[in-house]
């Protein structure tokens, strides 16, 4: 009887929540990362990276395929403001448990983990920071910018189940693109998008910038 009282008087996010499982590989996994994933959102504890998403107006990853059948190479581009910043010192090696977003470096620091989500076109990438604490963060990417309401909540459950707050919470507005962003950080360096082109309609966070 008193489970029951306090099932009633404490709110659903008081109660503990399923956080997302390490993604298995299997032998599909390198032919499904392979390509352009955009960046959709970004949740962080960690000052510095909070500041870094507010800044980002759009980016993407492209993953192509190495020598070893077990790592996968990566080129990330982000537009903040009117500069382009690219970044490929980073790859995925895929083991036997998970899949690993491992920096180029003496000490091959992991960075991330590749999480499952409930579609194969959504890529979420959990990572822990070791400070004087230990910060968590994360990071959605997608196939394309046709992310429902579903999977947005989904990704902020996610986050909230971490321990990440609402306004910790970022989602990059796309707007310079919209104008003429550098070529190098279009999508598959296609060039700025057609005039016209759908846009993506992401429900902002309190943490977002104001446009």
């Amino acid at each position: 009887m008193l489970c029951y009282r306090l099932a009633v008087l404490l709110p659903a996010a008081a109660f503990p929540c399923r956080t997302p499982h390490p993604q298995r590989p299997d032998n599909t996994t390198a032919s499904k990362l392979l390509g352009t994933w955009l960046y959709v959102a970004g949740a962080a504890q960690f000052p510095r990276h909070l500041l870094e998403m507010l800044l980002i107006d759009h980016g993407h990853l492209h993953v192509e395929p190495h020598a070893s059948e077990r790592e996968l190479l990566i080129t990330q581009r982000v537009a903040v403001g009117d500069q382009c910043l690219t970044n490929n010192s980073t790859y995925f090696e895929i083991a036997t448990s998970n899949t690993t977003l491992v920096k180029h470096a003496k000490t091959q620091q992991t960075v991330g983990t590749l999480m499952n989500l409930s579609s194969e076109d959504l890529l979420l990438i959990q990572y822990q920071l070791q400070r004087d604490r230990t910060y968590s963060g994360l990071y959605l990417y997608a196939r394309n910018l046709s992310v429902s309401t579903a999977h947005q909540e989904e990704f902020e459950h996610h986050a909230k189940c971490l321990g990440l707050s609402e306004e910790e919470i970022v989602y990059a507005p796309w707007k310079t693109q919209r104008r003429a962003a550098p070529r190098s950080c279009s999508k598959g360096q296609q060039g700025p998008v057609p005039r016209g082109a759908a846009r993506p309609r992401f429900r902002r966070s309190h943490g977002n910038l104001n446009p």
